[in-house]
């Protein structure tokens, strides 16, 4: 059985990288899928149709309120609710540092998008979800809000840290009215967004070898835990951080 039959999820984010796996996997798992990014997808849309599932694609900007809010209404108009809400998209930018050398302006495109995109996502979500019965928020955070990382990005350390108390306190709030919300944290996977970031073979190494199983992850094992949040699987489970990270967090030491 389909685990998302019957379901109908908004992904932001989702016109590459982990944002796309998750378009595709969730249609193929029976969702009814709202491509969101900041330009419309028609390929992902093709790619979900071409196997049999249903998507549209929407563009919108996740700083822009009004823009999210059409978004929500485009898909609940054209799949008749909304029980998935998977905010995926953010940012990593390449001159983010430490407290001394990152940019204000890099700071503050970070928090937008990262922080305060996601709050819009989830303040034109909820009443989608609420008029649905309820359902699954997903928020994409990283295994860098319960570390420190070994190269200084703090802009975007903060802002996933910021996304772990949201998740909590949006958890606690609506539990009683079916809305679930988890954090997905995952650990280094080299998605366009980080290879961007890691663009030294000496930065990649540097992360590699605090990894204990000696990889970075795939984009679809990071998806496989979304899934599992998305469905009714992880029905007793709300305000948690998913971290799936290769063992980073769990490491004192790395072994040589």
């Amino acid at each position: 059985m389909e685990r998302l039959s019957g379901k109908v999820a908004l992904i932001t984010g989702a016109g590459g990288g982990m944002g796309r796996v998750a378009a595709e996997r969730f249609a193929a798992e029976g969702a009814r899928v709202a491509v969101v990014d900041v330009v419309e997808n028609p390929d992902v849309v093709d790619a979900i149709t071409a196997a049999g599932g249903e998507a549209i694609t929407v563009a919108a900007d996740v700083r822009d309120s009004a823009a999210v809010h059409a978004a929500v209404e485009r898909t609940v108009d054209a799949f008749g609710g909304l029980d998935i809400l998977y905010n995926n998209a953010g940012v990593s930018l390449g001159d983010d540092d430490d407290a001394v050398s990152t940019p204000e302006a890099t700071w503050e495109l970070t928090m937008d998008v990262n922080v305060k995109g996601l709050w819009l996502c989830c303040k034109a979500g909820i009443p989608a979800m609420l008029d649905s019965g309820g359902g699954s928020i997903i928020n994409v955070a990283s295994f860098v809000a319960h570390l420190g990382a070994a190269t200084p990005q703090l802009a975007y350390t903060t802002s996933k840290g910021a996304v772990l108390s949201m998740t909590r306190e949006i958890a606690v709030i609506y539990a009683r009215q079916g809305i679930r919300a988890n954090a997905l944290c995952p650990g280094p996977v080299l998605t366009p967004l980080l290879a961007q970031y890691l663009n030294t073979e000496e930065r990649r190494n540097r992360r590699l070898v605090h990894i204990p199983m000696g990889r970075f992850g795939e984009a679809e094992e990071m998806v496989n835990g979304a899934l599992f949040l998305a469905s009714d699987e992880s029905s007793y489970m709300t305000g948690q951080s998913l971290l799936i990270d290769g063992g980073i967090t769990a490491a004192y030491t790395t072994p040589e």
